[in-house]
């Protein structure tokens, strides 16, 4: 038998709970994006507790899932396994973009606690708001995160 593994020290470590977070964009009315092309923001949180600065002050926050081939940088989705004509997007509420399987953004770190404040949001394809073929249901998608200490 032999056992493997790496001792690490990191600045911080994640909130428990917010390994799997969910949000529920609710009911999104077509022609809402059809006219605003997106929808707004839905907040949601990063939380990081015990965090020791003396070992880093910033944290690389990244995105890694299905990218949209209509909205590169942006998480596919589909509606009973088609295309759904629309896409999710991660930015800050600032509305800085955070691109999907791209390197992250950094962020600062706090002694104790760093509570990293993002949003999602709903876009509709061009060519399925130019031509008004939205596909209509219910839709999920997954993308995971990774915090990386620079």
């Amino acid at each position: 038998m032999k056992f493997h593994s790496a001792l690490v020290a990191e600045p911080c470590v994640l909130q428990p709970g917010d390994e799997d977070i969910q949000l529920d964009f609710g009911s999104i009315v077509d022609n809402y994006l059809y006219s605003h092309q997106r929808t707004q923001g839905k907040a949601f949180q990063l939380r990081l507790a015990e965090c020791d600065i003396s070992l880093g002050t910033l944290v690389k926050v990244s995105f890694d899932g299905r990218q949209s081939a209509a909205l590169p940088g942006l998480l596919a989705v589909d509606v009973g396994g088609q295309p759904a004509g629309v896409a999710i997007g991660i930015e800050t509420p600032d509305g800085q973009a955070i691109a999907l399987n791209k390197s992250g953004n950094s962020f600062p770190l706090n002694a104790g606690n760093t509570v990293i404040n993002l949003q999602a949001y709903v876009r509709g394809e061009p060519q399925a708001i130019a031509n008004r073929s939205i596909i209509y249901g219910a839709f999920t998608s997954v993308v995971t995160f990774t915090l990386t200490y620079p």
